[in-house]
């Protein structure tokens, strides 16, 4: 395939894939006319439209559907090759792209790298917060740590512990609750929320564990929080309403096509020990009694709330 295909191709990929041309120019960092001229220009190379135009935006209809799945495979195929390349070619420095939450971002990783640095000082980490998952299968990133249930097949990595839950609030927070939007309506605080609490008991929503933690100092209402931010913070007291474990398994994975590549590998081996020696603070355990501290909840229910 001529590289000026591809290119075009990829262009028609991010508009299935978001739905939008303004969304797909985001996407790929670039501007409003020049997706549509790459569309405009593998429509008329292939002699037919690709989208129906739609007050909802840009729809691929089913008859179409099987040019979109090939572009995949296209997509797939160059990235794959683009992957082992750079697995063959990777000595023990350059850099490397950790993804991560922003509660373990703001919260955990740091002092982990700044440790790493000064083990492995010809290796640059690029730390990319986000509570979304990037796609290292097209090399957005080459490690992530990450709360989530399993690990996606493409994904080679191990648990290092799990991420304890509690609720918390400020003074004065009453009845109110603050629920969870964006990529965090997947977690499993959020979805408890969702099937067990009326939408009446909100004040109000975040997209991040640490906007929420804000929130909730403050007192708009009561959230559930990892432990880590909620049981550091004086502002907070933890309340005990009845809920379950929602605790998450913490990962720490790269793509399979580069898991053994050396930088990464030697990245991913320091994490994984560093985040297990941290295994009880991030479950939420007492370091003085070795397990969960269930006398918190009382000893911090009294402020008000």
């Amino acid at each position: 395939m001529h590289k000026e295909n591809w290119d075009d191709m990829r262009f028609v990929l991010a508009v299935a894939e978001t739905g939008s041309v303004s969304a797909a120019a985001r996407l790929l960092g670039v501007n409003h006319a020049t997706v549509l001229r790459r569309i405009a220009t593998f429509e008329e190379r292939h002699g037919s439209p690709i989208f129906d135009k739609t007050p909802r935006g840009y729809i691929v209809p089913p008859e179409r559907l099987a040019i979109i799945e090939a572009a995949r495979e296209v997509e797939a195929a160059i990235l794959s090759v683009d992957r082992l390349i750079e697995g063959g070619q990777s000595p023990l420095h350059g850099v490397v792209r950790v993804t991560s939450t922003d509660t373990f971002c703001h919260s955990v990783l740091p002092p982990i790298l700044a440790d790493l640095h000064t083990q492995a000082g010809d290796l640059r980490i690029d730390l990319m917060c986000s509570n979304t998952h990037l796609d290292l299968g097209r090399m957005d990133a080459d490690i992530t740590v990450r709360p989530a249930l399993h690990l996606s097949d493409e994904l080679e990595g191990e648990q290092v512990g799990v991420l304890g839950m509690a609720v918390y609030a400020g003074a004065g927070c009453g009845d109110r609750w603050l629920g969870l939007s964006g990529a965090l309506l997947r977690s499993r605080p959020s979805e408890w929320m969702q099937e067990n609490m009326s939408a009446e008991l909100l004040a109000g929503r975040a997209v991040s564990f640490l906007s929420l933690r804000e929130m909730a100092a403050v007192g708009l209402g009561r959230a559930i929080l990892p432990r880590i931010l909620g049981d550091r913070d004086p502002r907070l007291r933890q309340v005990a309403p009845e809920m379950p474990d929602l605790s998450v398994p913490v990962w720490v994975a790269s793509h399979s096509d580069m898991a053994n590549v050396p930088r990464i590998l030697a990245v991913r081996a320091h994490l994984v020990k560093a985040l297990r020696a941290r295994a009880g603070e991030l479950a939420g355990l007492d370091p003085q009694h070795g397990g969960l501290d269930d006398g918190l909840d009382e000893r911090k229910a009294s402020m008000g709330c």
